[in-house]
Order: C-alpha cells, then sequence, then structure tokens
C-alpha cells in the first residue's frame, strides 16, 4: 500500500470532517422536508428517501470536486458491478440469521406475545415499512462506510477508520431515547461487522443486506422494537417476556446481552462468507512496470563474461573441381571407326 504524503492526509482529514458536518445538515434538512411535504404517514420514509438522495449526492460533489473521481457514486461504495445482488443477498442472509438467533432463546425462555393483524391496509403498509427499512439501511451505510470512512481511512488506516466510525455510529445511536450502555455498545460492535463487510468487498451491498436484514427481520416479521420504536409492523406486534439482559426491555433485542453475543459470532460468519469478495476485489493487482528487456541478449552478455568472448572459427576452404572433359579420339582412329567394314569380294 501507498503511504499517502502529508499534505494528502491533511486534506483527506479535512474532507472527513467536512463529510461529518454534512451528514447532521442533510439529516436535519431531510427531516425538515418531509415534515413540509410528506405528513405524519409517509413522513418516514420522505424523511430516509430525502436524507439518502442529499448524501449520495453531496458525497458525490465532495468526490467529485475534492478527489477528481471519475465515478463519484461507484467510488462511495455503490458500483453496479456483476453480482452485486448476490452480495445483497449474503448480507441478507446473514442479518436474517443474527435476527432468528436473537429470538430463539428470547421465545424458549422468556416468550413473545404476538398480536396479528391481517387487514388488506395492514399489508400495503408492511410493504411501506419495507421501504422504509431498505432506505434507512442504505442511508446509514452511504453515512458510516461511504465517503467520510474512506477519506478517514487515508489518514488513519481501515482499521482505524472503522473504530472511530463505529465510536461515531455509537454516539448516534445514544442520543435515541431508551438508549443505555449496553445498547451503545452493541451499536459499536454491529458498527464494526458492517465495516468489515465494506473493506472485505469494497462496496456496500453486503454491508446493506446485513443491515436490513437484521433491523426489518426483528421489527416486520417479530414485531419487536428496533432502537426503542415498536411499531413499525403493522401486521405483527410481538411483546416479549423475560429477564433484561435477554430482551433489551424498551429498547429491543439490540440492547441485550444476547444481541451482543451473536453479533461477535455474526463478524466471524461475515469475515467467512466474504472470502471470495475478499479475494476478488482485495486481491493485489500485478501491473508490469520498468523497461523492455531483451532476455536472449542479456543471457549471451552473461555467458560471454563468464566464458570470454570467443573468435569465430575460419570456415573450411571447400575444392570445387572442375568437371572432367570428354578425350577427344585420334582422327585415324575416328575414320577407321567410322567407315564401314569391307566385306571380301565386294565391290566399293
Amino acid at each position: 500500500m501507498t503511504t499517502a504524503s502529508s499534505g494528502g492526509r491533511i486534506r483527506a482529514y479535512l474532507e472527513f470532517v467536512v463529510a461529518v458536518l454534512f451528514f447532521f445538515l442533510a439529516r436535519s434538512v431531510a427531516r425538515q422536508v418531509a415534515a413540509d411535504f410528506a405528513g405524519d404517514f409517509f413522513g418516514p420514509v420522505a424523511e430516509q428517501a430525502a436524507f439518502l438522495l442529499f448524501l449520495i449526492l453531496g458525497f458525490a460533489g465532495f468526490g467529485a470536486l475534492f478527489d477528481r473521481q471519475k465515478n463519484p457514486i461507484s467510488g462511495q461504495g455503490l458500483p453496479l458491478r456483476a453480482g452485486w445482488t448476490g452480495e445483497a443477498g449474503i448480507g441478507l442472509a446473514v442479518g436474517w440469521g443474527t435476527a432468528v438467533a436473537c429470538v430463539v432463546p428470547l421465545t424458549l425462555i422468556g416468550g413473545i406475545a404476538i398480536v396479528l393483524t391481517t387487514g388488506h391496509a395492514a399489508w400495503i403498509w408492511l410493504l411501506i415499512d419495507m421501504l422504509f427499512f431498505a432506505l434507512m439501511a442504505m442511508a446509514e451505510e452511504v453515512a458510516f462506510r461511504g465517503y467520510g470512512m474512506q477519506r478517514f481511512a487515508v489518514v488513519v488506516g481501515p482499521i482505524g477508520a472503522s473504530l472511530g466510525y463505529a465510536a461515531f455510529y455509537g454516539v448516534v445511536q445514544a442520543l435515541l431515547p431508551g438508549a443505555n450502555r449496553l445498547s451503545v455498545v452493541v451499536a459499536v460492535i454491529f458498527s464494526l461487522v458492517l465495516s468489515t463487510a465494506y473493506w472485505r468487498t469494497k462496496a456496500l451491498w453486503v454491508s446493506w443486506g446485513l443491515n436490513f436484514g437484521w433491523k426489518a427481520s426483528r421489527a416486520l416479521v417479530f414485531g419487536l422494537a428496533v432502537s426503542g420504536v415498536t411499531n413499525h409492523s403493522p401486521v405483527v406486534e410481538g411483546d416479549p417476556m423475560g429477564p433484561f439482559w435477554l430482551t433489551g426491555g424498551g429498547f429491543g433485542v439490540d440492547g441485550s446481552w444476547t444481541a451482543l453475543v451473536v453479533l461477535l459470532l455474526a463478524w466471524m460468519v461475515v469475515y467467512r462468507a466474504t472470502s471470495e469478495l475478499d479475494f476478488r476485489y482485495n486481491a493485489p493487482v500485478l501491473v508490469p512496470s520498468g523497461i523492455p528487456v531483451d532476455l536472449d541478449a542479456a543471457a549471451r552478455r552473461q555467458h560471454e563474461a563468464a566464458m570470454g568472448a570467443a573468435e569465430p572459427a575460419t570456415p573450411g576452404l571447400v575444392q570445387i573441381l572442375p568437371v572432367a572433359a570428354p578425350v577427344a579420339s585420334k582422327p585415324e582412329e575416328t575414320t577407321s571407326a567410322a567407315a564401314p567394314e569391307r566385306l571380301p569380294g565386294s565391290i566399293s
């Protein structure tokens, strides 16, 4: 890895600070826009949609202006590369499995009192709530693992950037109603799991699927509270029963000791599940460099330096003999040979 120069580090740090300030500005403006134009019913979905739009466009502008990025949206971790839906599916499967692993002991030890509402309107609102969680998960990924964390990594490295943004995410979660120390620790661990998914794939698709699966599964399938909010699912309402270390109280399972242990195990699962993607997108690329070299000439020079330059041998002489001419016969021999033989008594 090439070490950034001092000037590059300073500029990257300033870009990181600007990204953090823009995060709070975008969230405040999105909340105001949703309140003014969407009303109470569609306000949460509109707020997350506006927040995500502001983040993507704002960070893309920073990347194009400050870093001369040719594809600033892809540079944030959103490349539409081959197989990106499969990557999101990997994250979704891990998120769903993590949620189930927290709910199973809750069901066996304490129990969940469930109330179902199966009206037509309830199913429509369920789809809207799914859209809400999808937008919220993507907004969190762009905010906490997008442009800002990538610029911070130039200064402190990937591990330092992951730890710094995990602390940042923990502070944001600590401001939620009903949060406690344990829920903040769970949020920090969860952020580290998501950052691991990003660095091993160089994209946000796995972390987005994991974030969505972890939160939407608990809220929409089991009807449990997520970050202290209990009214997400219009179809399923769940009331968990059991000790605080198991249920997380009113804040939800993401404030329980069960979630802490399960997320630590999910960290290893994510690391293993992204092995192929890590090899594909993080393996060093061998780029040819230097000057062309004539290997044959170099080998010949090396041989001559070791053995000495040998003079070429004098070619042997080849004598070419003339073609033998036919021997001319004597005239008398020719005449006598040419004259016909006379028979006795013949008249000439």
